[in-house]
């Protein structure tokens, strides 16, 4: 099973605050200790919002809205895609995640990600043969 996990945004982050040494430091120990477990496959903190857009799709219609974006509990900061083999033992490594954030409140979402055979019938062998093609083709890109 592979699962995203989702680290929030809060005001340093989307102020653009950048961590400390020390928790440089430490996320750097800890993603160590996920590549050695197996279980970590990718991870990134992301720039604030002030540096993205969002792309709403309505009506036919296509509008983009320029950051920041005022909701910072919805905001991310960061995320790692895991492979674990459970939510629960998912859960368990993020309950070991370095304190994240200046403020000492943190949030962080663990979604399981949708593998092929999740998608039943409509997974056609041909559909499933072209996901495969993709996937090897990002692989060669890394």
């Amino acid at each position: 099973m592979r699962f995203m996990i989702l680290l929030k945004a809060d005001k340093d982050t989307e102020a653009g605050k950048m961590p400390s040494e020390q928790l440089l430091a430490d996320m750097g120990k800890f993603n160590e200790e996920l590549i050695k477990a197996g279980i970590m496959l990718s991870g990134d903190g992301l720039q604030p919002s002030s540096k993205g857009a969002r792309v709403k799709f309505a009506g036919g219609k296509v509008n983009v809205t320029e950051g920041p974006f005022s909701e910072t509990g919805e905001l991310l900061a960061g995320f790692w895609i895991w492979k674990c083999a459970s939510k629960e033992e998912a859960i368990e490594w993020v309950k070991k995640v370095p304190m994240p954030m200046a403020s000492g409140e943190a949030e962080i979402e663990i979604r399981q990600l949708f593998e092929m055979e999740d998608f039943g019938e409509e997974m056609t062998p041909e559909l499933r043969e072209q996901e495969e093609r993709h996937r090897a083709q990002l692989a060669r890109q890394q």
